[in-house]
């Protein structure tokens, strides 16, 4: 495993980004489009979490990392 497993501008940013905003709106409307938006939300998340796994990075440490800054401060964060 790497010592350094920051999270910096590029990979996966748009993905996790997309997948930020489809969550979002997914909790706003009633029924199985909440649930469909939801999973292809989820599944856009696959993208920077292949780029994890082929870096030997813990995918699910930089997700959560990511996420995070998405939520503070938006889309140029990738893995």
């Amino acid at each position: 495993s790497f010592q350094n497993d920051s999270v910096v501008a590029g990979g996966g940013a748009i993905e996790m980004e997309l997948s930020k905003y489809l969550r979002d709106y997914s909790r706003t409307i009633p029924g199985k489009q909440q649930l469909l938006i939801g999973a292809y939300a989820k599944a856009l998340e696959i993208i920077p979490r292949q780029l994890c796994d082929n870096a030997g990075f813990d995918a699910t440490n930089i997700l959560n990392k990511l996420r995070a800054k998405h939520a503070q401060v938006g889309a140029h964060l990738g893995t």
